[in-house]
């Protein structure tokens, strides 16, 4: 993401979008992605789970009694190598 989110409204915002762009991609493909646009859901889903880690981290701040704007996004490949 180019500008990260500075509320938590913003950040509710940035994954409601990811969401909806999603859906969008998804339904115009009708069942069928091409090449690009699988590509562009595998950005979309890699985003979406930058933003929620992004999430995650600003509760764990809040709760810890520090300012959620200390959170910072982390890259694509920190994330997408967390373990579940």
């Amino acid at each position: 993401m180019a500008d990260e989110p500075r509320t938590d409204d913003d950040l509710a915002r940035a994954i409601d979008e990811n969401a909806e762009a999603e859906h969008a991609l998804r339904s115009a493909a009708h069942g069928g992605l091409d090449d690009a646009d699988a590509d562009r859901l595998r950005d979309l889903q890699v985003e979406r789970d930058r933003l929620f880690d992004l999430k995650r981290q600003r509760q764990a701040q809040r709760d810890a009694g520090h300012d959620p704007g200390e959170a910072h996004e982390r890259d694509a490949g920190t994330v997408e190598g967390y373990r579940q």
